[in-house]
């Protein structure tokens, strides 16, 4: 399979199962150089399985995979000395430095500690831990643990990094930072693969989304051509009791669409002055807000709670 110059990591047909349950369906997905492409996904949908086959610890069992020129997994060895991983849980030795970490994860790519100073001043820096470099894993913060496990996948200065829920468990300070050091590095020219349950994360960071549901690409566009190719502009949430009679009526009538949840009802529409008269004249609490990736989200994958 032939990789175009601007793309780093091409997918055609991917395939896997594990038993008689088919957990990946034929996904076809890229990744243009200096791009952030967002996965997307309910638990169990197969993101986890396709990252796992596109960094080549899995076989698949059909398709294609081809990442920064490597055929995977016959190649996945020489591919991982480019490649950068973030991984959904911090593995940091907790019985390393700060600095300790970093050298032997050096190692790993045959990097040694005098021709890695210069790397590790700079991503010390980057991390914001150059006071810290000397510190045990333990006492350090979830915060700061997060910014070492980024750039710790940083030494080999690899063309493309995949993070696995880089924030999950930050409070906003840290996921902040984090998002700052991730577009300093997408601004640089590397190429991300953005997992996430955080679809402002998605919004703010992502050039493109691909939200996968039971092993299929659902959909594949930025956050707001999502957003306007599946939904109205506009939603209100309504906390009010609304008899199926005047739903009817207001769905007929204004061409609104009315989505009803647990103890919430969901009006949306093109039209804001119209949607607002709506919701005071039923004299409930409600909330306007524009449409956004969340609920593209919930449109494609359904609300039901999946285990």
């Amino acid at each position: 399979m032939s990789l175009g110059n601007d793309r780093v990591v091409e997918i055609r047909g991917l395939e896997k199962s594990f038993g008689s349950r088919k957990v990946v369906s034929g996904i076809d997905l890229h990744v243009e150089r200096g791009e952030c492409l967002g996965l997307l996904g309910p638990n169990g949908a197969g993101k986890t399985t396709t990252i796992r086959m596109l960094l080549g610890v899995l076989p698949p069992d059909g398709g294609q995979i081809r990442v920064l020129g490597f055929d995977v997994p016959r190649a996945a060895r020489r591919m991982r000395e480019k490649l950068g991983v973030v991984p959904q849980f911090d593995n940091l030795d907790p019985d390393f430095t700060v600095i300790e970490n970093l050298v032997t994860y050096g190692s790993y790519f045959g990097l040694r500690k005098k021709e890695l100073e210069p790397t590790l001043d700079r991503l010390l820096d980057l991390a914001q831990l150059k006071e810290r470099a000397d510190a045990r894993i333990q006492s350090l913060s979830g915060g700061m643990k997060r910014r070492l496990t980024l750039a710790r996948a940083l030494i080999n200065d690899p063309e493309l990094l995949v993070l696995d829920e880089p924030t999950t468990g930050l409070d906003p300070q840290a996921r902040q930072h984090i998002w700052e050091l991730l577009r300093s590095l997408r601004d640089e020219g590397r190429s991300l693969i953005l997992t996430t349950h955080y679809m402002e994360e998605a919004e703010r960071l992502c050039d493109r989304v691909a939200i996968i549901d039971r092993g299929i690409v659902q959909a594949c566009d930025s956050p707001r051509a999502l957003i306007r190719k599946h939904l109205e502009s506009s939603v209100v949430e309504l906390h009010a009791v609304l008899d199926e009679e005047w739903i009817t009526e207001a769905s007929a009538k204004h061409g609104i669409r009315i989505e009803k949840g647990l103890g919430v009802v969901r009006l949306y529409g093109d039209d804001r002055e119209l949607l607002v008269a709506i919701a005071e004249a039923t004299g409930g609490e409600y909330l306007y807000r524009p449409a956004n990736l969340e609920d593209v989200f919930l449109t494609l994958t359904g609300r039901g709670l999946r285990e």
